[in-house]
């Protein structure tokens, strides 16, 4: 465990990335903020909880500390954009998914602060996670990096329209990892009726799907995106047990079945 983040490591092939669980924001950096932002509401909330399960499969774990409102540890350090044409928040988020302000006026950061919060921040995550990739895929031949990420399945018309369905699969569009680890998680996807999907819909994946995936040597990367009303209450942000184990469930069919 560090300032930044916790590592746990495993003996599987598996690096399980949470990279927008960290919720908590320095108090100076709150009082910049507008009253709603200071509740971190675009946290991926509960979802270290979620995939505490992820552990009995051997999986190392990657779990940040500190909010996306300070950085956002999936986007590129340079903050080019991963949708372009598409809105999206940023690697300092300015805005908020609903495209409400995250700061009082006048008070977003610099591109001085930005770059100094990429290296406090940002940088030890990825360091980190490029190290346990590594570690897992001499041990083994083969890794896969799973990220798992949560976001509210609807009422966010400022990211995307209507309603998102609850599991959304990311493989940058094929490119993250090999056919016959992508066929094996929407087959399992396909065997369930609980829960709709997409594969490659609006979350195609992000930076770490994209950047760290190398299926020609054998590192795998896929991402999911599930709703967050199929295990908490998205308006309190309670996590919801009765709700959760389902959906748990469902998620360790997939991890069970990519890693096959």
């Amino acid at each position: 465990m560090t300032d930044i983040f916790e590592l746990q490591r495993g003996t599987a092939p598996l690096l399980v990335s949470l990279p927008h669980n960290g919720s908590e924001i320095p108090v100076a950096l709150q009082q910049r903020m507008v009253e709603r932002a200071r509740l971190a509401p675009d946290t991926d909330w509960h979802v270290a909880r979620l995939y505490a399960f992820a552990r009995e499969l051997g999986a190392s774990m990657l779990v940040p500390r500190y909010s996306r409102y300070v950085v956002d540890l999936n986007r590129p350090p340079d903050d080019t954009s991963l949708y372009p044409g598409q809105n999206t928040t940023g690697l300092c988020p300015a805005v908020q998914f609903t495209g409400a302000p995250v700061y009082l006026e006048g008070q977003a950061p610099s591109a001085d602060e930005i770059a100094a919060r990429v290296e406090t921040y940002w940088r030890p995550y990825h360091e980190a996670l490029q190290a346990e990739l590594a570690r897992l895929h001499a041990a083994h031949g083969q890794v896969l990096l799973w990220e798992g990420h949560s976001i509210k399945g609807s009422d966010l018309e400022f990211l995307f329209p209507g309603r998102l369905p609850d599991f959304n699969v990311g493989t940058s569009g094929g490119a993250s990892c090999s056919p016959q680890r992508q066929a094996r998680v929407e087959a399992a996807l396909a065997a369930q009726s609980r829960y709709d999907f997409v594969v490659n819909g609006r979350f195609k994946g992000g930076y770490i799907t994209r950047h760290y995936a190398d299926p020609a040597r054998g590192i795998d990367a896929i991402q999911l995106e599930i709703s967050q009303r199929i295990y908490m209450d998205e308006e309190t942000f309670d996590y919801e047990p009765d709700k959760a184990a389902g959906a748990q469930a469902a998620i360790r069919s997939l991890l069970e079945a990519a890693l096959a």
